[in-house]
């Protein structure tokens, strides 16, 4: 497990981290929305009650890594996380296929560049960071949406790499649920997941940062004397 006692870890991104979270930031167990930022938290909580961890969300419905940009200094620098996770692209590729003409378009090369403007002012000041690639539900990777956000997705891989962060590759972390079941159960626009979507992203994070999903060594001993 990466994270120690009293960690404060941070979310920033777009709707999927948003989900109704409270404003300016949410926290706590009513406060961090219905989305797998507040999954993780309950299973960091009831898995780890001893490490006292914080948990903070600050993503932002509709947002581009350029408006994350025009908030970086409030909603992440000023809030001095341990951790902090970011999730963004998802609006940077939709709005050129929903909106194809418009003028203000985040195409890849400002994506890579702010990204990696954001990680460079952030990696010196925190214990860890984690990155998060944006996804489209859809399991064919030909898909003209897909196979540009996968393009996307590549850059964040690079990104990660450069700066040494941990890296989540959310559109793999679904493949394997495409083996069973067409992307409209778990989604309505292919963007929005259920809560089974989230707990997807949810289980893909956790994973990277080394949780056991057994649960800590009280909790097992616990559960080998039942």
């Amino acid at each position: 497990m990466k994270l120690h006692k009293n960690d404060k870890l941070l979310f920033i991104g777009d709707s999927i981290t948003d989900c109704g979270r409270s404003h300016p930031v949410g926290e706590g167990s009513s406060g961090l929305g219905h989305g797998y930022v507040a999954q993780v938290y309950a299973l960091l909580r009831s898995i780890y009650p001893e490490l006292m961890l914080r948990v903070q969300n600050v993503g932002n419905s509709g947002n581009t890594v350029r408006d994350l940009k025009q908030r970086w200094e409030r909603d992440v620098l000023e809030l001095k996380p341990d951790w902090l996770t970011i999730m963004i692209g998802i609006n940077d590729v939709w709005r050129q296929f929903d909106h194809p003409l418009s003028d203000s378009h985040v195409f890849l090369d400002e994506y890579e560049a702010t990204l990696r403007e954001l990680v460079a002012s952030v990696r010196p000041k925190v214990k860890g960071l984690v990155l998060m690639t944006p996804y489209y539900l859809e399991a064919n990777p030909e898909d003209p949406m897909r196979a540009t956000m996968d393009i996307y997705g590549a850059a964040v891989r690079r990104v990660a790499s450069e700066y040494e962060t941990l890296f989540v590759d959310t559109q793999a972390a679904f493949a394997p649920f495409w083996d069973h079941y067409y992307t409209s159960v778990l989604t309505h626009d292919r963007v929005h997941p259920d809560a089974t979507g989230h707990m997807i992203l949810s289980k893909a994070f956790l994973d990277v940062i080394g949780f056991e999903w057994s649960g800590n060594k009280k909790s097992r001993k616990q559960g080998e004397l039942i």
